[in-house]
């Protein structure tokens, strides 16, 4: 099957953009159904917008600490969550030590 490029319309900016030869044999390929429907430059955007990274960088986590005190020894703790509200929350010694209690259970 041989693939010409294709000149579309951007659904967003208006603009015409390229659909090379090359994507459309990549997305034959990939048994995708539907062309692409906005440029490049409006899809990195939404992309960015909607919290994705762009293609080939690696994604960024906000990562949650949340010093706290363990309901089983007391003793001051940070963990990787905001601990809900009714919910024991474990130091690291004291979870490893129900976890392991549970799987021999």
């Amino acid at each position: 099957m041989e693939f010409q490029d294709k000149v579309l319309k951007c659904i967003d900016c208006g603009s015409d953009f390229i659909f090379t030869a090359g994507e459309q044999l990549f997305f034959h390929d990939k048994q995708f159904k539907n062309e692409p429907k906005r440029c490049k430059a409006c899809k990195s955007k939404r992309q960015s917008t909607l919290g994705v990274a762009p293609s080939g960088a690696a994604p960024t986590y906000n990562k949650v600490e949340t010093r706290t005190s363990c309901s089983a020894c007391g003793k001051e703790t940070t963990v990787p969550f905001k601990p809900t509200q009714g919910r024991p929350v474990f130091c690291r010694e004291c979870f490893q030590q129900r976890r392991a209690s549970a799987a021999t259970a």
